[in-house]
């Protein structure tokens, strides 16, 4: 393996595209020497903005490219599981976008992948990697708080997604595509979820209901310790975009995250303002490309991925329970959220 390590990267919406442009220009361990995206244009396109040597219009293609060392996926969730099954069969390090899958069976399925090989694996919560939560965390650690008590986790958008994105037959709905960050952060603070409770509804923009998901959403945990929690989804955040938590503890109370984009208030006659983060690629801009860099890093010091696909089991898991504890009304215990299949 080369000094910096040569990536392929697949999947090149939004967020694909940043990853470009870090993996290409910003990461020091990282050559992009492959990218692919069905959208063959697309994939041309960035290839040239990044000066990235070869361009794939099917994803597969990039596994049998001799220059590609290890593998970034960033394409929709309903294809991470056929790429980690590839990835897994040519032993190729591999780092995966949230969630893994949409279904537990499908997220097995990379499990068995996975381990029958021995490759390198590492997810994509970038959120443990935003300055103020990775703080947070070493602060608990240290014992700064005493005992965690309580955890408060409040994610907001300032507006609805397309309907076409929305539909959970393709992003998992609201409580699996957006509460996953939540509860993998649940996890990563408290541990193990034992059981979850859910209200929610379609009460700020009635059209989601006709694809099937839902705006607004409070989900209840208890903690496999008896400690508790808390996490509010929103879609109607039109304020800005605002991503906060809050641990209780025994001798202490920790709150991470932010809502003024700009170090600037304005301060007028019965009137204090200021301005607002306006979306997530701004909020974990710096997130992103560390969570890039400790894989790279990882994989060429030969280091443990610090986010497993068992992680990402867990979070999607949570998810499911409370996906099922809204349609059902009633609590669910996670253990109870089985796989079906493999």
């Amino acid at each position: 393996m080369s000094a910096r390590l040569g990536v392929g990267l697949i999947g090149l919406g939004r967020l694909g595209r940043v990853y470009a442009r870090d993996l290409a220009t910003r990461i020091a361990e990282t050559r992009l020497v492959a990218v692919a995206d069905p959208a063959a244009a697309l994939a041309q396109e960035v290839a040239a903005e990044f000066d990235v040597a070869a361009h794939y219009a099917d994803p597969l293609a990039l596994f049998d490219d001799a220059s590609v060392e290890a593998v970034v996926i960033v394409s929709p969730t309903h294809t991470h599981r056929e790429l980690a099954v590839a990835a897994a069969a040519r032993r190729m390090p591999t780092f995966c976008e949230k969630p893994p899958a949409l279904a537990l069976d499908e997220v097995a399925a990379m499990q068995d992948a996975i381990a029958r090989a021995g490759i390198f694996f590492q997810m994509g919560f970038m959120r443990r990697f935003d300055a103020g939560y990775a703080a947070a965390k070493k602060q608990i650690e240290a014992g700064r708080i005493g005992a965690p008590l309580v955890f408060k986790s409040t994610s907001r958008d300032p507006f609805r997604p397309s309907l076409e994105y929305a539909n959970p037959t393709s992003s998992g709905g609201m409580l699996i595509d957006m509460g996953i960050h939540d509860f993998d952060l649940a996890r990563w603070f408290m541990g193990d979820v034992r059981s979850v409770a859910t209200v929610g509804g379609t009460i700020a923009y009635p059209e989601l209901a006709t694809v099937g998901d839902i705006d607004n959403a409070v989900v209840s945990l208890v903690f496999a310790s008896g400690k508790l929690g808390v996490v509010d989804l929103s879609r109607s955040g039109i304020y800005g975009y605002d991503i906060a938590t809050e641990i209780l503890g025994s001798e202490g109370t920790l709150r991470i995250g932010y809502l003024r984009e700009t170090p600037v208030m304005l301060l007028t006659k019965n009137s204090v303002a200021h301005d607002t983060v306006p979306y997530f690629m701004e909020r974990f801009r710096d997130a992103y490309t560390v969570q890039l860099q400790n894989f790279a890093q990882n994989v060429l010091q030969g280091r443990a991925a610090p986010i497993t696909i068992e992680d990402g089991m867990e979070a999607l898991r949570v998810g499911v329970a409370a996906t099922r504890a809204h349609e059902t009304g009633h609590t669910v215990a996670v253990a109870d959220v089985k796989i079906a299949s493999v």
